[in-house]
């Protein structure tokens, strides 16, 4: 009876860079590790909120299996003749704190993985906002829950709005967001304005039983700068 034929690491970090490049004329070590199936998209989202300590934790390898992929991804790249692009990244949490990639969490490595190789074909003001973009910090999420009785992990508190942590929910005063005004939808001038002005926001969201999916209800933002758009749109 023969064995399934292993695929060679390099053809499989090929592939999966190829498919990323393809898809958004760029590529990221995250897509490599989410490509080759060592790395869980769930995963990736729980790094994103401050709930793992480092990626590498994440990855179902050991780490010269990692240090192998990366370097054959750094080669597949520079062979193609990509520009590298070092991108931020940032927390999903109110801490906004820089996310580590690496156990050891050394300069170099970490510098690795946040570069992003992109497509020399764009234009350079096309690079720029790809760029911008992707180093944008991810927008805070709050949820609005379809059962008001909840309790908060941290300090056995409720609330109209939560976040979700691993442990469980958590009230937004322990988050340190109870302290801004909810905006619903509906004007799309005014939450437009609101959220520029606002230097902390946080998107509601409420899970549609008919849909299966989140949507958007409003947007958390600073009292003060509701208020002020709302009396510039009023002059």
């Amino acid at each position: 009876m023969s064995g399934r034929k292993r695929v060679p690491l390099a053809d499989r970090v090929a592939e999966a860079a190829d498919a990323a490049l393809a898809a958004r004329h760029f590529v990221s070590a995250i897509d490599i590790l989410l490509g080759i199936g060592w790395l869980e998209f769930q995963a990736v989202e729980r790094w994103r909120r401050g709930e793992i300590d480092c990626l590498e934790e994440a990855v179902r390898t050991n780490l010269p299996r990692i240090s192998e992929a990366m370097k054959l991804f750094r080669g597949w790249a520079m062979a193609r003749g990509l520009l590298a692009s070092e991108t931020a990244y940032v927390a999903r949490t109110p801490q906004r704190q820089v996310l580590r990639f690496s156990v050891s969490g050394h300069p170099a490595i970490e510098a690795s993985y946040r570069t992003h190789w992109v497509s020399p074909e764009l234009s350079e003001k096309k690079r720029e906002r790809l760029a911008e973009k992707a180093g944008l910090a991810p927008e805070l999420v709050a949820i609005l829950p379809l059962n008001s009785a909840w309790t908060c992990h941290r300090c056995g508190g409720t609330g109209d709005l939560l976040k979700m942590e691993t442990p469980g929910p958590v009230c937004l005063r322990c988050v340190g967001l109870d302290d801004l005004a909810f905006l619903p939808a509906g004007d799309a001038l005014l939450t437009r304005r609101a959220k520029a002005k606002s230097a902390r926001h946080a998107v509601v969201v409420r899970f549609s039983r008919t849909r299966g999916r989140y949507e958007r209800q409003g947007l958390l933002v600073e009292p003060q700068a509701l208020a002020q758009v709302q009396r510039d749109l009023v002059r």
